[in-house]
């Protein structure tokens, strides 16, 4: 609570700061921009998180100028869940976008509570011009931009630093996202395994077009769970590689900023949507899977008292944090059904004790895991016991240290640690990450962790108890459920008011009889001239002689018909 009421009076006193001057004209912007840089399928293999190997001197830079915040996590370990954890606020598994993809089965779009925002179009209501770059991927979109609802963002690009064009009476929020990092930059330049593959293998070629390679396979550090094979050296390599290119990539974005003399008002944050795209690592919920890098670059201007540039913070900081933190930094009130606590800024609330995640369906494969995390220890609960977690996805196994690790497997030939991931999973596993970073040591049946066994099991019972769990009703009830008979409801017209003013104005209300549904609307001059479409907060005045066209959306349905208003 006390995050929030300090974040309503930073709006109100920069909303008045913004308003008028000590002249009574208008002061220099006073909220920040904010960017959010995101690369996919990452751990912390940076410079500055400590990796020898790494060549990433952009990101090192910013880590010099800015806060390193290693114990971040995700709430999954796979990207269209966690980055419906992000988008929201609220843990995927409440919201119907747990599993992998939700549009896997019937096109099925996730259908969130009426009350649940994207942040982003909180930001929009708030003052701000906010875009993304492909790609989207909440579970109530596909991944591609003009795929979800049109009231999150401004713009959406393919590509780009697209901040050039916005308003210059806004601040704004834009993400970037860097997709040279993904798993299937580690798919081998080779003749196409599927489809899927062939999207991949153009993707990887043109990424790496005229570039000479620039790591050392025999460098890399192979964790013990991989068996030392030059097979696993040269996918880990190749992941180096898209790391190293993606920094470059980092750096023309940071470039960019200077350049357009942006950086000295923009709050810059870079992290990636969960851990390694590497077998163990995505779509896990060990460490390699949902512990990410993050690092938060303040402009002098707007970074808080006692934030030192190159300084560390080691609080637990989860995905569903980040909706909370940035909307505190605009200035914006958190949401009372937000899971999301602020952990950085002015109004910073206490660190958390816990952070917690989730695994449901992967592609093609049904699965449950649910984990919570201390500061040291890691609980995992296994809803299908028995099984190993190695799920034989087919996408994955385009990746030819997969396929090696299968066979080795079946053949016999790896270690006992190397075996682990492709045995039946226990009940119940507990980590000492202190002692065993790579979670290889089940404690669970150990009498002397009997004690924080049952504190872990109980802070999961807690945080599963506080929300209901979709992934509770199989996922063909939940469909039908949210989308009856397995149709996508649709978003009913919204209704539009016009009250005439005594100064040559008309005030315009506008309200949705679907409940949740956001409104977004645009003007129309007496010369036929359409202005952009703006998401609808509250009544507001236009010219006599104004057109008015409204649609809505609830997240999940199909947008509304268009309201038109006759000529005001």
């Amino acid at each position: 609570m006390h995050s929030r009421v300090c974040a309503a009076l930073a709006a109100a006193l920069l909303l008045s700061a913004c308003q008028q001057g000590p002249s009574g004209g208008r002061l220099p912007q006073q909220r920040p921009n904010i960017l959010l840089l995101t690369a996919e399928d990452l751990s912390a293999r940076i410079g500055a998180f400590g990796d020898e190997v790494a060549i990433t001197p952009n990101l090192d830079r910013l880590a010099t100028e800015g806060v390193r915040f290693p114990n971040t996590f995700t709430t999954a370990g796979v990207c269209a869940p966690s980055r419906a954890g992000l988008i929201t606020g609220v843990r995927q598994t409440a919201i119907g976008g747990q599993h992998m993809r939700t549009y896997g089965l019937q096109s099925f779009r996730a259908v969130p509570p009426p009350e649940v925002k994207a942040f982003p179009e909180l930001l929009r209501k708030a003052g701000y011009f906010t875009f993304t770059t492909a790609k989207l991927d909440y579970q109530f979109s596909h991944v591609f931009p003009g795929s979800g609802p049109f009231t999150i963002w401004d713009r959406e690009t393919w590509s780009g630093a697209d901040w050039t064009g916005t308003p210059r009476d806004k601040p704004f929020y834009g993400q970037i996202n860097y997709n040279v990092t993904h798993e299937s930059g580690v798919f081998p330049l080779t003749w196409p395994r599927s489809v899927s593959h062939a999207v991949s293998v153009l993707g990887r070629a043109w990424a790496a077009l005229g570039r000479e390679p620039v790591m050392n396979p025999a460098d890399i550090e192979i964790p013990p769970y991989f068996p030392d094979t030059p097979t696993v050296r040269a996918d880990m390599a190749r992941h180096y590689e898209n790391i190293h290119v993606m920094d470059e990539e980092v750096g023309a974005t940071l470039d960019a900023l200077e350049r357009d003399g942006l950086a000295g008002s923009t709050i810059v944050i870079w992290t990636t949507d969960h851990g390694d795209g590497l077998p163990r690592g995505k779509r896990s919920l060990f460490d390699s899977g949902i512990r990410v890098p993050m690092i938060i670059r303040w402009p002098e201007r707007f970074r808080p008292a006692g934030v030192e540039p190159g300084s560390v913070d080691e609080r637990l900081v989860s995905f569903v944090d980040l909706s909370a933190t940035i909307l505190a930094l605009a200035g914006v009130e958190t949401p009372a059904w937000s899971d999301g606590r602020v952990f950085a800024g002015m109004s910073a609330d206490p660190p958390r004790q816990y952070i917690y995640a989730s695994r449901d369906r992967i592609d093609e494969w049904p699965d449950q895991e649910r984990a919570v995390r201390d500061e040291r220890y890691k609980y995992i609960r296994t809803g299908t016991p028995g099984t190993p977690a190695a799920l034989d996805l087919a996408y994955r196994n385009n990746q030819p240290m997969m396929r090696e690790l299968r066979r080795l497997f079946e053949d016999g030939k790896l270690d006992p640690t190397q075996r682990l991931w492709f045995e039946p999973r226990p009940a119940n596993q507990l980590y000492d990450t202190w002692e065993d970073p790579f979670e290889v040591a089940n404690l669970a049946e150990d009498p002397q962790h009997r004690a924080t066994l049952d504190r872990m099991w109980t802070a999961l019972d807690t945080w599963m108890a506080e929300r209901p769990d979709l992934s509770d009703m199989p996922e063909e009830e939940m469909i039908a459920t949210y989308w009856p008979g397995g149709e996508q409801p649709g978003t009913a017209r919204p209704v539009v008011r016009v009250n005439p003013t005594t100064d040559g104005h008309v005030m315009i209300e506008m309200s949705s009889p679907s409940e949740g549904a956001s409104i977004g609307y645009r003007l129309i001059d007496g010369t036929g001239n359409a202005g952009p479409w703006q998401v609808y907060s509250e009544k507001f005045s236009t010219r006599i002689g104004t057109t008015v066209e409204a649609k809505a959306v609830r997240y999940g349905w199909a947008e509304s018909p268009v309201t038109v208003t006759p000529t005001i």
